[in-house]
């Protein structure tokens, strides 16, 4: 049971499910999932654990970049589920209608600079 809650807990955050909509769309690193949600790093970090820790999204090194994407190995057997459904909804949310246009704008590069 202690997995389930997990996982239900991590999709209980609007901001977290934002994020999983996003996630949808391709890899995305701390700053520019920043730059859509308009949250602080350490706040998007904290939010990024805790959908790692129920194993909804998985991160990977890449140069100086650390990408998340969804865990879609299904090996968990909680996550495949959610991410399925979460899916098939929202796709006329306001709010993830715009987080869309701006996940297909933001460039890391520029973001990341530095």
């Amino acid at each position: 049971m202690r997995k389930l809650v997990k996982t239900f807990k991590a999709v209980a955050d609007p901001n977290r499910v934002r994020i999983l909509k996003m996630l949808e769309i391709r890899s995305l690193c701390v700053c520019e999932i920043r730059e859509v949600l308009n949250l602080a790093n350490s706040t998007v970090s904290k939010h990024l654990s805790i959908l790692r820790d129920a194993e909804l999204i998985l991160d990977e090194k890449e140069g100086k970049w650390v990408n998340y994407h969804l865990n879609d190995s299904a090996s968990e057997l909680y996550a495949e589920p959610i991410l399925s459904l979460i899916n098939e909804w929202l796709a006329d949310d306001e709010t993830i209608l715009q987080d869309n246009e701006k996940v297909k704008s933001v460039d890391r590069k520029t973001l990341c600079a530095g």
